[in-house]
């Protein structure tokens, strides 16, 4: 099986031999051939977007390898949901992960269960977050709050005027700083 080593430092003043020192070890334990080693350099786990991940998940994508090898999870993913994100999508173009600090590998049965116990940790993360974003916006609405951003004031009878003019909607938008249609709207009510 091909497989694919992905590491990752914080800092440029960081190394990741360490990290591919180990994972190449373990590639030759399990038998399998080193496809590329992506190694993102100065990259903050908390991007969900990096250079040399993104190229990793579009070769993964094309078929390029079976296996990903990771030093650890906290390499790869942001977060549970993006670690989770990146196991669905790893899942779909059959691609395996296996991380070597935590004694992790997904190919295994005790991994699979792992794999599911961590989707529904992400679950419960978002339908908590969910939550509270409900309760907040049914909080402030019990309070009087008016939500979402501010109407702005139009002058239906300006827009009326220019309107009657023979000037288009899209000049009238442009003079009063509106959507089109919104001076639309603003022009029924006004002549109604």
């Amino acid at each position: 099986m091909r497989a694919a080593i992905y590491a990752r430092v914080s800092t440029f003043d960081q190394n990741v031999s360490m990290q591919i020192a180990d994972l190449r070890k373990l590639a030759a334990q399990r038998g399998f051939s080193i496809f590329r080693e992506y190694v993102d350099e100065g990259q903050s786990g908390g991007k969900t977007s990096r250079p040399m991940l993104d190229e990793m998940l579009n070769d993964a994508k094309r078929g390029r390898f079976q296996i990903v090898l990771v030093w650890k999870l906290d390499r790869l993913g942001r977060s549970t949901s993006h670690l989770i994100s990146l196991l669905e999508d790893f899942k779909a173009w059959r691609v395996q992960l296996i991380s070597f600090g935590e004694g992790l590998d997904f190919t295994s049965t005790a991994g699979k269960l792992f794999y599911t116990l961590l989707g529904a940790f992400a679950e419960f993360e978002r339908d908590t977050i969910r939550e509270r974003v409900r309760a907040g916006l049914r909080h402030a609405r019990a309070r009087g709050k008016t939500l979402g951003r501010p109407r702005k004031a139009v002058d239906g009878p300006r827009i009326a005027k220019l309107r009657q003019s023979g000037l288009s909607w899209r000049k009238i938008s442009a003079e009063v700083r509106v959507p089109v249609e919104s001076a639309r709207r603003a022009y029924q009510n006004a002549v109604s």
